[in-house]
């Protein structure tokens, strides 16, 4: 049997896509068990320590908290924005993806392969939005706990908002990183398994983390108008 050039479509694709969710799978576990070696880690340590200071210091600096919260929320709908018009333009090139059908292209061109890519790359970009659209919720959330006057709320309730916003965020943005290799597979296979694994390869250097994380201590002093979850509850 002769080879023919839509045989590397069936290579080339699911290897790339087992590279890409093999990585992942790799740091999901470092960042459950070993969090400090992994950027979101360190990342949700300082929020931990940002939120804590936040929540023992006065209307002050709970201003500025509120303003920082606004910038995450602001990021976090302007992507979901920008995965949306990105799905309404997948939605466009699927009415007519004669572009991507070219005999230039060295790879499967058939009509049902084209299908699968669109809805595909679609389906990244409705992940992102769905991501995004949670992480607005989360710093939303966040803003009314901060904000609510003459409370004990628990730290760990914001930090939790926090950290989750935050997690919501990556997840989004890994699912734009899914997108990528997706995209370029409409130039054919090859491209699209090179780019799986350069992709690979820089999320590795920009997902580890060699520092150590910094223990912080509060400077707050006085009555402290909020208190952790363990300490309401075995007060």
């Amino acid at each position: 049997m002769a080879f023919q050039k839509e045989y590397l479509d069936l290579f080339l694709v699911p290897s790339g896509l087992i590279i890409m969710f093999g990585y992942h799978l790799y740091l999901l576990y470092k960042y459950f068990y070993v969090p400090h070696t992994t950027v979101m880690g360190f990342e949700n340590n300082d929020k931990r320590a940002w939120v804590e200071k936040i929540m023992l210091a006065d209307k002050k600096n709970i201003d500025t908290a509120l303003t920082v919260l606004g910038s995450s929320l602001n990021g976090a709908t302007f992507l979901a924005s920008v995965s949306l018009s990105l799905s309404f333009l997948i939605g466009a090139w699927m009415a007519n993806n004669s572009v991507f059908s070219s005999e230039l292209i060295y790879g499967d061109t058939r009509l049902e392969t084209m299908s699968i890519k669109f809805i595909s790359l679609l389906l990244c970009f409705l992940l992102a939005f769905a991501c995004f659209v949670q992480s607005s919720r989360c710093f939303i959330h966040a803003n009314y706990l901060i904000s609510t006057p003459d409370t004990d709320i628990p730290i760990s309730y914001v930090e939790l908002a926090v950290i989750r916003g935050g997690d919501f965020w990556s997840l989004g943005l890994r699912a734009l990183y899914f997108a990528t290799p997706l995209l370029l597979w409409f130039f054919g296979p090859i491209p699209m398994f090179v780019t799986s694994i350069g992709m690979v390869f820089l999320l590795h250097y920009l997902d580890k983390n060699t520092k150590q994380l910094h223990c912080y201590r509060s400077s707050a002093k006085g009555k402290q108008p909020y208190k952790r979850l363990e300490e309401t509850t075995s007060s």
